[in-house]
């Protein structure tokens, strides 16, 4: 991680329009199509294990990820990350920084150790040298997606979702995805978004 002069990236545009932006966090929603997570997740890996991996495959394919504001500078990373929510022992809940691995076994094998670890200790486990990638599984029901998480401290990405639905013999996913407009324009987060319907598409 090290900062990084806006004027030496594609967005020295985009942190003068964005930076001092009341509000400067844009959403977009996608209805994926989760059948081939769903047939992957039986052979045995939990289906948040699997689109976790899938939406880090997906956005170490988008340059812009790599960036992010922090305060008032601009951050440039050699690493992705993706975050999750764990339901800890005493009742409440904690967030766990995955290392994003392009192999699986790699990285499940990290996502299973890191989540019992939070679990078991109900601390947060935080690596501050990556780009992280929130997220926020809400399987307890459907959700069409959410809007306005922003909080003025935590300019990270965020992927939402909550329970797939099925259609006959296919399942579909809602999800939202919240960026920072200056980390990203909107044509790179559909891309963003197309690419992780691609990697779900691949999954063995």
């Amino acid at each position: 991680m090290r900062e990084i002069h806006p004027d030496e990236t594609s967005r020295a545009a985009a942190f003068q329009l964005w930076m001092q932006a009341p509000q400067p966090m844009v959403t977009l929603f996608k209805t994926l199509d989760v059948t081939n997570l769903v047939r992957a997740s039986r052979k045995g890996r939990k289906f948040n294990l699997l689109l976790c991996w899938c939406i880090g495959k997906a956005a170490c394919q988008v340059p812009e990820f790599y960036l992010l504001p922090v305060g008032d500078k601009l951050m440039a990373y050699d690493q992705l990350a993706v975050n999750t929510v764990v339901a800890v022992r005493d009742g409440g809940i904690n967030t766990c920084d995955v290392p994003f691995s392009q192999d699986l076994e790699v990285f499940a094998q990290n996502y299973l150790a890191l989540t019992a670890q939070v679990r078991e200790s109900c601390q947060n486990y935080d690596l501050t040298d990556h780009m992280v990638i929130g997220t926020s599984a809400l399987t307890q029901t459907e959700i069409d997606g959410a809007v306005n998480i922003y909080a003025g401290f935590y300019n990270n990405p965020f992927v939402i979702w909550g329970r797939y639905r099925k259609r006959l013999w296919r399942a579909a996913l809602p999800v939202s995805f919240q960026f920072h407009h200056t980390q990203m324009d909107g044509g790179h987060a559909a891309r963003f978004l197309e690419l992780l319907q691609a990697e779900i598409n691949s999954l063995k």
